[in-house]
């Protein structure tokens, strides 16, 4: 085995190893610093396991939105193969009618939320 072939090969060992044993020890030391930074303020224990575990904002329509985004991506891509095929459209117009189709699932959901919201008065 030439020299530089055991370079290269320790070299991609290092890295393949190393690189993510760093990325755990730097995350896992940082957690640690804050926590300390956070004691040192006085900040008792439950304190900051109530504060990590804060309840963020839940969305109910998160599924809503995300349905209607994949099913008029569907949509999108089918009628621009159909229209392709039909009448020999070139590659542009397909990302066109996805991107049309994308923006008309994100005003769908809008108008829904949107009614929602003014009916319900929560969210």
């Amino acid at each position: 085995m030439d020299t530089s072939e055991l370079i290269i090969s320790l070299g991609g060992m290092i890295f393949i190893f190393g690189l993510p044993a760093l990325i755990i020890f730097w995350s896992i030391s940082t957690k640690h610093r804050e926590r300390m930074r956070l004691i040192e303020k006085g900040i008792t224990p439950e304190e900051i396991k109530n504060f990590s575990k804060q309840e963020k904002n839940y969305n109910p329509y998160k599924g809503l939105k995300y349905g209607l985004i994949f099913t008029f991506l569907g949509v999108g891509i089918i009628i621009a193969n159909l229209l392709y095929e039909i009448f020999e459209l070139e590659d542009g117009y397909t990302f066109g009618f996805v991107i049309l189709f994308l923006g008309l699932a994100f005003l769908t959901y809008y108008l829904i939320i949107k009614n929602k919201l003014k009916n319900n008065k929560e969210f």
